[in-house]
């Protein structure tokens, strides 16, 4: 089993030695690892980058999906196709961790999968799998497609990745003193949380920080409460601190409010969109601060190096003719696909 101490094959600057977590459905981290589908995983995947340059105590958890978000394939007629190709990783480490979770009242075992920091210059990732033979096989779709359009396997990937991300860290017995919830998918992460630490919200809320992406309600994912008490998504977590969490709501529960109302600070991906945020969740009671930290991509990964050395040098006519350089590649990519010259 790899202990806490084989995660990192770099020495923890102690600026940032302090113990946290990055829970996201999805990560960007490299063209040959295709477990993302846009802005959201791109920002992950750098974050995951920035922290391996800084040195920072970061364990990033996401799933290890078998057939990713989809291929963008062609139609005869050139329209797109979504295209379901297995994948298989011969860079990720096989952690040899298999423990059960709770999902539908069944028991569902997770085998937890690593992606070395040596492998694309990253923190530490793990990736949860059900797709393996000690479970059935309707346990084993659970980590087939990210975002599944049907409802319980929407609800049950979100019990994978919260649930199974914090149990993960637990059987690891690695202290982990920030659980950061990248957009509202890992929410049973804080029922986990919250059953673990006695119904003691604020000892929930001590170790809880959030990120909310989509300033409007349909971006925003909401189930019916009895549904997913039948799914087990509140990790026996009483009721009526359910219904609370859902207020003024009754019957359904927004996974964005409950995360506000269950971590201790939560943050807009800009400045306008912190703005918005605030004014969008303002009658609500009992919410966190919503800061902003505005969206950021890893400089060392994504800008190109010509570009980057004449904006040091402030060659304004250079840095053009560059970009118009770089330009003309992209639409030759265009053409290539569509037959459209620009």
């Amino acid at each position: 089993m790899i202990t806490p101490s084989e995660l990192f094959s770099y020495k923890i600057d102690k600026k940032y030695a302090k113990p946290a977590a990055y829970f996201s459905m999805e990560f960007a981290i490299d063209q040959p690892l295709k477990i993302y589908s846009g802005g959201l995983g791109f920002l992950a995947g750098s974050h995951m980058r920035s922290a391996y340059e800084l040195k920072q105590n970061l364990v990033g958890i996401g799933i290890l999906w078998k057939y990713g978000y989809y291929d963008q394939e062609r139609n005869m007629d050139g329209t797109l196709k979504a295209g379901y190709v297995e994948k298989n990783y011969s860079f990720l480490t096989d952690t040899g961790i298999v423990f059960p979770i709770t999902i539908h009242n069944h028991e569902v075992k997770v085998k937890a999968w690593l992606l070395k920091p040596e492998v694309f210059h990253t923190a530490p990732i793990f990736l949860l799998s059900t797709d393996i033979p000690e479970n059935d096989h309707l346990a084993q779709t659970i980590c087939h497609r990210l975002y599944d359009s049907h409802e319980s396997a929407r609800i049950a990937q979100s019990i994978l990745l919260g649930t199974g991300g914090a149990k993960l860290l637990d059987v690891l017995g690695r202290e982990t003193e920030v659980y950061h919830m990248n957009e509202g998918h890992a929410l049973p992460l804080c029922f986990y949380l919250l059953d673990k630490y006695n119904n003691d919200l604020e000892e929930v809320k001590k170790r809880v920080v959030f990120t909310t992406h989509t300033p409007e309600k349909a971006g925003n994912e909401e189930h019916s409460i009895s549904y997913m008490d039948v799914m087990s998504f509140f990790h026996e977590v009483p009721k009526e601190t359910v219904l609370e969490l859902a207020a003024p709501d009754e019957q359904n529960l927004s996974y964005t409010l409950a995360a506000l109302r269950m971590s201790r600070k939560a943050n807009g991906v800009s400045a306008l969109h912190g703005e918005v945020s605030r004014k969008m969740w303002e009658g609500f009671d009992d919410i966190c601060e919503i800061t902003s930290i505005t969206n950021a991509q890893n400089k060392t990964y994504w800008m190109d190096e010509q570009l980057a050395g004449y904006l040091n040098e402030g060659n304004d006519t250079a840095l053009v003719e560059r970009k118009k350089a770089l330009k003309k590649e992209l639409f030759q990519v265009v053409a290539n696909q569509t037959g459209k010259i620009f």
